[in-house]
């Protein structure tokens, strides 16, 4: 943490709205982006965003700078999403592509999909999108694990901390997780090294 950042986190402390602000500035596109990666979701990326400084907000007073500040805001992003699942397994919701059923007949729901056709996505964005599958289809732990590690960049310890666990088994599990991906991806070998 620069001095410009201590300053800026005590004058948070201090109830200072400003202050706040240019943290949110600071941290807004760093936490959407781990957000996105983690959710897959615009929509939630930015609830998960939103809440997420709607806690710090709530919660800067008590930063005691064990970890750096970074660490803790997104460790609290991480939280937020984890809760997010909770609610969302807690409470499912239908499909829009489902099949309803009249008194005399069923039809499908007609909502146009918006998704780009496979020929106007290029080439680049398709390998990414096909990462992105193969990293959300990882158990949630192993999701965050890559997204913090690779994406945003944080190292094992931060991890860790952001985590709530041991380096060890951090490392351990972003090996598996890595594992896990190269064996998803070993169909597709080809596309990657083109």
């Amino acid at each position: 943490m620069n001095i410009e950042e201590a300053r800026i986190i005590e004058r948070c402390k201090a109830h200072d709205m400003e202050a706040f602000d240019q943290l949110v500035d600071l941290y807004t596109r760093r936490i959407y982006n781990f957000a996105l990666r983690l959710s897959g979701n615009p929509d939630d990326a930015e609830d998960i965003t939103q809440e997420t400084f709607i806690r710090v907000f709530n919660a800067v007073g008590s930063f005691r700078g064990d970890a750096t500040f970074s660490t803790w805001v997104f460790r609290i992003a991480h939280n937020v999403f984890l809760d997010m699942r909770k609610k969302v397994k807690a409470h499912p919701q239908t499909s829009l592509q489902d099949v309803v059923e009249l008194d005399e007949s069923e039809v499908t729901r007609q909502i146009e999909d918006t998704a780009p056709l496979p020929d106007e996505v290029a080439q680049t964005s398709e390998l990414s999108r096909i990462l992105m599958d193969a990293i959300n289809s990882l158990p949630d732990y192993q999701r965050a694990m890559v997204v913090l590690y690779h994406t945003q960049r944080k190292s094992y310890e931060e991890i860790a901390e952001i985590m709530g666990l041991p380096i060890g088994t951090v490392k351990s599990r972003l090996n598996r997780a890595r594992l896990a991906l190269k064996t998803k991806l070993e169909p597709l070998k080809d596309m990657f090294d083109a």
